[in-house]
């Protein structure tokens, strides 16, 4: 269990590295997401053949005290994981979130910093998008006492009442503000949720150093991400900090 700064418990789980023994790789889930669901298990897996990996449940997720407030407060769940992994004895930190987990990731590093390199997968580039029938859905069980109910039973993630306020800084206001950390942008364009224009509106608010991934029939989030493209992203995070992927695991 790690303790926030507004003295939440969040539940989360160390992997020890098979690969360079000086980074961590903080690994945030999307939203009604788990550190123990099957798809983030095989992803912390994959990624661990770059650095330990620290996953961990958002607040009002699993078995992590309070109420999700689906982006806002989680940034301080970021920097609690993040701050666990130093003191574990990670030199070098990258934050790797997908969906709600890639923009609070975005946001965590422009507003509180801390982290030498950022992931971010499928992720929203702005608030109250309901553009696509899945995002519909989500805003209904977000907003309606009957979707909260539900998500609650179905899911184990509570989320708060009512609205923000103040609203928060946007994903890709926040992008911004993350240089001189390198940021990745992961995307694909068979996305269900945010189409392709999410990940441009981050990319091209960021500053470098910068890269954008538009990936070939890749669906969203933690359930379409291959162990391919998981890979891809461990050496991205591997190759910052100069280490040779070569030493690296390709099959697992």
């Amino acid at each position: 269990m790690l303790r926030t700064r507004d003295n939440l418990r969040i539940d989360a789980a160390h992997t020890p590295s098979r690969g360079a023994d000086d980074l961590g790789i903080v690994l945030a889930h999307g939203f009604t997401g788990s550190l123990r669901d099957r798809a983030t298990r095989r992803i912390a897996h994959v990624l661990s053949g770059f650095g330990g990996v620290v996953a961990f449940d958002f607040r009002g997720h699993g078995r992590s005290g309070g109420r999700s407030t689906v982006g806002d407060l989680e940034i301080l769940d970021v920097e609690a994981a993040v701050r666990h992994a130093r003191l574990v004895g990670y030199r070098r930190v990258v934050t790797v979130g997908f969906s709600m987990g890639g923009a609070v990731a975005v946001r965590h590093a422009g507003v509180m910093g801390g982290p030498d390199a950022v992931v971010s997968v499928s992720a929203p580039a702005r608030w109250y998008y309901r553009g696509t029938r899945p995002m519909r859905q989500v805003h209904w069980a977000i907003e309606r006492p009957i979707g909260r109910l539900a998500a609650r039973l179905g899911k184990r993630t509570r989320i708060m009442k009512g609205v923000w306020d103040p609203l928060p800084l946007a994903p890709y206001e926040a992008a911004a503000k993350i240089s001189p950390a390198p940021l990745l942008v992961v995307h694909g364009d068979a996305d269900r949720f945010f189409p392709l224009d999410h990940a441009y509106q981050i990319y091209e608010a960021a500053n470098e150093p910068k890269e954008l991934w538009i990936e070939p029939g890749f669906g969203h989030a933690e359930s379409a991400a291959t162990p391919e493209l998981v890979r891809r992203i461990g050496r991205w995070a591997a190759a910052r900090f100069g280490h040779p992927e070569a030493v690296y695991p390709r099959e697992d």
